[in-house]
């Protein structure tokens, strides 16, 4: 999506604004914090936004019309969640749709009141952001992006799409708690396709190009990439440094595969922001994020992209073409 049709998307509501203006004198101006993970310029992330927004509007809610949106943009960036957050509880909305575990962590210091509605986090409940996934119990609630066992399905794509692969690094950030039951359940996997396993934890763009590099340095190696924010804003250096050092690797979400990586299983990352508005109505209409249960993903994706394959000497299965949801030529 180009950030001028984003863009159009954005103001359409706003253009229509005074066509309404005498009924918005009867309403309430709500207000919605939204803190993104991507960069404002992240084609990804504004498709993301435009998907909220269209599920907003299906409920009755347009920007600048009886709701006002307010965006921030961290790009990954610790300091800016941080910042952030503190930035959206002041203005004190109704609502927050935070994306990612990095954000939701920051409002929940910030916050234990405002309501909040999370997308793409992995473990709510072993993070703290919840008490359980069935009744959150407190001002939290939303959609997680995975359930544990997709990590081990990872391992076996990559051995299924790189059969000479003996050696994987798992890429993933350090700061998530959940990274330790995902490298678990991926190590759980290792012995039966015959893949040794070996953590790689980044912080940074630094970081991501010292592994890569040195993992590279070994042959026979594949990257298993998982979902961070840090993840999201280097996407496009992790692809870079795969293709360079000829490394096959497993992405957890479509966006790098479009930009050159080789495959991706993950839930579709665009359904969770659909999803939430549903959850952000209900509680601009009154319901309470503790008396509303975490949802799982009920749309995975499997995309494939033949030329990075063929880049990297790979002949891809046809059984695994067979079951791919996306194949890029």
């Amino acid at each position: 999506m180009r950030r001028r049709q984003f863009i159009t998307l954005l103001g359409a509501a706003v253009a229509a604004w005074p066509l309404a203006a005498g009924a918005q004198q009867a309403e309430r101006m709500r207000r919605i914090g939204v803190i993104m993970s991507n960069a404002p310029d992240d084609p990804e992330g504004q498709a993301r936004v435009v998907t909220f927004l269209q599920g907003l509007q299906q409920s009755g809610w347009t920007d600048g019309r009886n709701v006002r949106i307010d965006y921030r943009w961290a790009a990954g960036d610790a300091d800016r969640f941080h910042r952030y957050a503190a930035e959206l509880v002041a203005i004190t909305p109704d609502v927050i749709l935070a994306t990612g575990s990095a954000a939701v962590a920051q409002l929940l210091q910030v916050t234990r009141i405002v309501p909040i509605v999370f997308v793409v986090v992995p473990d709510p409940v072993g993070a703290g952001f919840v008490e359980n996934l069935a009744r959150p119990g407190g001002n939290a609630t939303g959609f997680i992006n995975f359930e544990y066992g997709l990590s081990g399905k990872w391992l076996e794509l990559l051995k299924e799409i790189a059969p000479g692969v003996t050696r994987a690094a798992v890429l993933r950030d350090p700061a998530i708690t959940a990274g330790i039951g995902q490298f678990g359940a991926i190590q759980a996997v290792a012995p039966s396709v015959g893949i040794e396993v070996s953590p790689a934890g980044v912080r940074g763009a630094d970081e991501i190009e010292r592994a890569i590099v040195a993992f590279a340095r070994g042959s026979n190696g594949g990257l298993i990439v998982t979902g961070s924010a840090l993840a999201v804003v280097h996407r496009d250096l992790i692809v870079t440094l795969a293709a360079r050092h000829k490394l096959p690797a497993v992405y957890w979400d479509r966006a790098p595969v479009i930009n050159g990586g080789l495959i991706s299983y993950g839930a579709e990352s665009r359904d969770q922001y659909r999803r939430a508005a549903g959850d952000v109505d209900r509680i601009l209409k009154g319901e309470r994020p503790a008396d509303l249960p975490v949802q799982a993903p009920t749309k995975y994706e499997l995309v494939v992209n033949l030329k990075t394959a063929k880049a990297l000497g790979l002949e891809v299965p046809p059984t695994l073409l067979a079951r791919a949801d996306e194949v890029i030529e």
